[in-house]
C-alpha cells in the first residue's frame, strides 16, 4: 500500500476518534449539568440589579429574586422603617487603598464587612488580621471569583469551604456571610451555601466603582452614594477604588448628618 493512501486512512481514523471523543466529552457535560439539577432546583442565573428610587425610598429589587434569596436566608436590603445602613466592601485584590479605608472607618467608628477571595488572603493576610482585630467582619467572596451557577454542587463547596479552611487555619476565624462572585447565583448555589451554614449578602446600593479606568470622578462617586442612600441599604463598595477612599470620610459623614446609623450585619434587621 502506497504511503499516500496510509496517510490518507490515518487522518480518517483520527477524525473518528476525535468526533467519538466529542461526543463522549458533551454527554459526559450533559450528563453533570443534569446531576446538578438532579434535585429539582432551579439553576437560572440571578445576575443582581437594583431599580433605584427617587428621594431615599428603598429600590426595586425584583420581587421573585427577593423571593429565591428569601427561600435561603439571604439578604439584600433591611427594614425600611429604620435608618439603619450596612457598610460593605468586596476585596478581590489589593490596590493599595484598604489600609486607608481601615483608618477612615476606625476614625468614625464604623464596623464594615470585606469580602475576600483567597488570592486577597494569601497575598494580604496581614490586612485581614487587622481588620478582624478592628471589629470588622471578613466575609467569604469564593476561592476563584467564578460564577457559582456554572460550577457543579461539589465545585461550589469547594470554592466555599477551601478559603473557609484557609481563613480559618491562617487567622483562627470563622466567616458565615458570602457574596455570589459577580453578583451571580441561582435558586440551587443559594441552597447549597445555605447547607454550608452560609448567609449569603447581596446589596441595594452600589456604582460603577470597581472599574480603575473610571477613577478620578470623586464628584460623580459621592453624588451616586449619598444620593441613593435609604433606610436598610446594604452598601456595596470595591476596595481597589480610588475614588471610594477619598470619598468614604466624607460620606461617612454627611450618610450620619442625614440621620442614618451604620450597624454591623451582625446586627441586621429585615
Amino acid at each position: 500500500m502506497k504511503k499516500g493512501k496510509l496517510f490518507f486512512i490515518g487522518i480518517i481514523i483520527f477524525v473518528i476518534i476525535f468526533v467519538i471523543y466529542i461526543y463522549n466529552k458533551n454527554k459526559i457535560d450533559k450528563e453533570k449539568f443534569i446531576q446538578v439539577n438532579s434535585n429539582g432546583l432551579s439553576n437560572t442565573t440571578i445576575a443582581w440589579g437594583v431599580k433605584r428610587a427617587e428621594n431615599h425610598k428603598q429600590p426595586d429589587l425584583g420581587s421573585k429574586n427577593m423571593e429565591v434569596l428569601s427561600q435561603y436566608n439571604a439578604i439584600a436590603m433591611g427594614n425600611s422603617e429604620k435608618k439603619y445602613v450596612y457598610l460593605t466592601f468586596d476585596e478581590g485584590y489589593e490596590a493599595g487603598y484598604t489600609k486607608d479605608i481601615l483608618s477612615t472607618l476606625k476614625e468614625n467608628n464604623v464596623k464594615a464587612t470585606f469580602f475576600i477571595t483567597a488570592h486577597y488572603l494569601n497575598t494580604q493576610e496581614d490586612l485581614v488580621k487587622q481588620m478582624i482585630e478592628e471589629g470588622h467582619i471578613v466575609g467569604n467572596h469564593t476561592v476563584n471569583h467564578k460564577s457559582m451557577p456554572t460550577l457543579t454542587d461539589e465545585k461550589v463547596k469547594e470554592e466555599v469551604m477551601n478559603l473557609h479552611t484557609a481563613l480559618y487555619d491562617k487567622t483562627g476565624y470563622e466567616a458565615k456571610y458570602i457574596r455570589p462572585p459577580k453578583g451571580e447565583c441561582s435558586q440551587r448555589t443559594l441552597a447549597i451555601t445555605d447547607s454550608l451554614g452560609y448567609t449569603t449578602v447581596m446589596w441595594s446600593l452600589a456604582y460603577d466603582d470597581w472599574d480603575e479606568s473610571k477613577q478620578g470622578r470623586e464628584e460623580y462617586a459621592k453624588q451616586k452614594i449619598l444620593d441613593n442612600i435609604h433606610p436598610g441599604a446594604i452598601i456595596l463598595l470595591h476596595g481597589n477604588s480610588k475614588d471610594n477612599t477619598n470619598v468614604l470620610d466624607v460620606c461617612i459623614k454627611e450618610i450620619k448628618n442625614m440621620g442614618y446609623e451604620f450597624k454591623s450585619l451582625d446586627e441586621f434587621e429585615k
